[in-house]
Order: structure tokens, then sequence, then C-alpha cells
């Protein structure tokens, strides 16, 4: 027997350098070739890169980050893109902007949390911030990894990304 098709994940946030990147790292670790996850931003800057210290959180938590980069969320619209299952906005301010059209119309959710690299005072202080979200982010993946997933339609499983968005 076969083995289903991952579950492709978008997570989007404005610049793509922090919650977005954390939670793509995270997901393809965690998700056991059941979901493959992805990240883009509504508006990185020019020559963007992931936050050094979101690299370094995954890293010290064991989250390999070979091939992470910032990108805008147009590369997912565009012919030959993979299609999306479900698509979540990591920020308060991606998810208030009106997204692009997404063939398939996927799953939607929010799950907000605060920006780590806002997070103002000492290096260990920051460090801590990108600690947190990354753990934070960790919670919600671990329920939604370990759900059973076979024959989830889309509704439910907007449903149940919608209902974590509460933990």
């Amino acid at each position: 027997m076969t083995e289903p098709a991952p579950l492709n994940v978008l997570f989007l946030c404005t610049h793509n350098s922090a919650r977005s990147i954390l939670a793509e790292a995270l997901l393809n670790h965690l998700g056991h070739h059941r979901f493959q996850a992805y990240s883009a931003g509504s508006s990185p800057r020019p020559n963007q890169q992931p936050h050094p210290l979101a690299l370094e959180a995954l890293a010290k938590a064991g989250v390999p980050t070979d091939g992470l980069r910032s990108k805008s969320w147009d590369e997912f619209g565009r012919p030959g893109a993979p299609h999306m299952d479900l698509v979540i906005t990591v920020c308060d301010n991606a998810a208030g902007e009106t997204c692009p059209f997404w063939p398939g119309q996927p799953a939607t959710a929010h799950w907000g949390y605060a920006d780590p690299s806002e997070a103002k005072g000492a290096p260990d202080q920051q460090r801590e911030a990108f600690a947190h979200t990354l753990l934070a982010i960790r919670r919600r993946l671990e329920l939604l990894v370990n759900l059973p997933l076979a024959g989830v339609n889309r509704l439910a499983l907007q449903q149940t990304a919608r209902e974590l968005a509460g933990r």
C-alpha cells in the first residue's frame, strides 16, 4: 500500500524572516513525511534573509535549517507551484492582508505569535524571545502532526487548524 501524499502547509508572515521560518522548519522536522511545509512573506524586504536568531534557535533545538530562505508569497501563486492544503498566517499583519488567490482553495487558519525579532534587551533576552516563540509553535504543531489525517477533507482540516489557534 502506498503512503498518501503529504499535506502541503504554507506559513505566512510579513517579512518571512522569523515566525514563518520557524514554523516551516519545525513542521518539516516533526511532520514524519505526512506534511511538507513552506513559508513566505507578504512583503519581504529586498535581500531578506532568515533572522540569524531564528536559525540559531532552530539549530539549538536540533531542527535542520538547510535550504531555509525568505521569499515572497507570490512564489506560491505561480504556475508549477506546489498545491497548498493548508495556509496558516502566523502574524497579525499578514492575517489582515488580502492574500493572493491560492489554487484549490486551501484550508486557512491564523495562529498569532508575537514577533521575536522585535524583542528588546540584551542578546540573551532576544534569544529567549526566539526560543519562547519556537516552543509556542512546537506545541501547536505537535498536536497537528499527531492528528489522524487519513481522509480528512478541507473543511475538517480548516476547523482543526483553527481550533489549534486557541491552544
